[in-house]
C-alpha cells in the first residue's frame, strides 16, 4: 500500500518566482540601525512638543486652518488629531462669518478642509464668486492660488454639489492653460494637483512631494520642514524594520 501510494502522488510544478529585487537588504539591519531608530524617536518626541506650540499660538481662524493644512499635506498632521479637532470644532463656529470677506484661496480652503474633516459646509459659500449667469466669474483667472485651491475643493464634493461640478470644469481648462507659465512653487503644485489630485493622492506620497516644496518656500518654518523631514524618515525605518521581519520568513 505504501508503495501505491508512492507511485500514484501527484507531481506538481515549482514555482519560478523572481528573486526579490531587494535582495538581502532588510536581512542586514543591524542593531546599530535600532538605535538610530530609538534616536529619531525621542528627537521627534521633541520636535513635537515645539511644533505643538505653534499650533495653539495660531489663534486667527485663517492663519490656524493654513497651518493645518500645512501639517496634513507634510503628513504629521496625525501627531496632533486631538488639538485640530479641537481647533476645527472652534473655527466652525465662524465658519460663514469669516467667509463673507475672503478671497477664493481662503474659502476654498477652509471648505475644503472642513469637508475633509466631516464637518457639514454647504457650497452656497462660492456663490459670491459667480456673476449674474450663476457662472464663475473670470477675472478669478487671474488669482492662480485661488484657483488652485478651488480646484482642490472641488473634489471633496458629494451628490448634488452642482456649484462644485461647475467649479471643477472652470478650474481645470485654466489651469492646464496656465501651467507651462507659472513660478515655483505653483510651476510645481499645480502641474501635480492636474497630474493627482490632493484629495485621491495616496498620504506618504504626496507628504514626500510636499516636503520638497515646502523646502523651497522662502516663507516655511523651519522647525516644522525639520520635524516633517524626521518623521517621515522615521516612518520609513518603522516599515523598513517591518520589511525584515517579513522577509526573515520568506526565504
Amino acid at each position: 500500500m505504501a508503495n501505491q501510494s508512492s507511485t500514484n502522488q501527484v507531481s506538481r510544478p515549482i514555482a519560478g518566482f523572481h528573486p526579490c529585487h531587494w535582495g538581502d537588504h532588510f536581512l542586514n539591519l543591524t542593531h546599530h540601525d535600532e538605535e538610530i531608530l530609538v534616536e529619531k524617536e525621542q528627537e521627534i518626541y521633541q520636535l513635537k512638543v515645539e511644533v505643538s506650540k505653534l499650533l495653539a499660538a495660531a489663534q486667527e481662524p485663517l492663519v490656524q486652518l493654513t497651518f493645518i493644512d500645512t501639517l496634513e499635506r507634510l503628513g504629521v498632521s496625525y501627531h496632533f488629531e486631538e488639538e485640530i479637532e479641537q481647533a476645527l470644532e472652534l473655527a466652525y463656529e465662524r465658519f460663514h462669518g469669516d467667509c463673507e470677506n475672503a478671497d477664493l484661496n481662503h474659502v476654498s480652503l477652509r471648505f475644503r478642509i472642513f469637508r475633509q474633516h466631516g464637518f457639514h459646509v454647504p457650497c452656497d459659500v462660492f456663490n459670491k464668486f459667480k456673476d449674474e449667469n450663476e457662472r464663475f466669474k473670470e477675472s478669478l483667472t487671474s488669482d492662480v492660488q485661488g484657483m488652485l485651491s478651488l480646484y482642490e475643493a472641488s473634489y471633496v464634493r458629494v451628490d448634488d454639489d452642482k456649484i462644485l461640478d461647475d467649479a471643477l470644469a472652470f478650474t481645470t481648462p485654466h489651469l492646464i492653460a496656465m501651467s507651462n507659465n507659472l513660478s515655483s512653487p505653483l510651476a510645481d503644485l499645480v502641474p501635480h494637483a492636474l497630474h493627482q489630485p490632493l484629495h485621491l493622492g495616496i498620504p506618504r506620497v504626496e507628504a514626500r512631494f510636499y516636503i520638497s516644496i515646502y523646502e523651497k518656500d522662502p516663507s516655511h518654518n523651519q522647525l516644522v520642514l525639520q520635524f516633517a523631514k524626521v518623521d517621515f524618515n522615521f516612518v520609513q525605518s518603522l516599515h523598513q524594520r517591518e520589511l525584515k521581519e517579513l522577509k526573515r520568513y520568506s526565504v
